[in-house]
């Protein structure tokens, strides 16, 4: 079935099943790599464990908004 019959048949469904099949499709398109997914929980852990630990300097966020105001 090429994509012309497929909206043909969408086309035939109610509004809200409509709806349903694009947000499927849409889910379908950004499926996050899982690679990448570990990749930056590894970093994650590593950035809040130094920030627990002290190892790096935070700045207070009013700091930052001034400094670029």
């Amino acid at each position: 079935m090429d994509s012309r019959s497929i909206l043909k048949e969408a086309l035939h469904l109610r509004p809200a099943e409509r709806l349903q099949l694009i947000e499927l499709l849409t889910q379908s398109l950004s499926k996050p790599d899982e690679k990448i997914e570990q990749i930056w929980a590894e970093e994650s852990e590593r950035r809040y464990k130094a920030l627990k630990e002290e190892k790096v300097k935070t700045i207070p966020l009013n700091d930052i908004i001034q400094r670029y105001k």
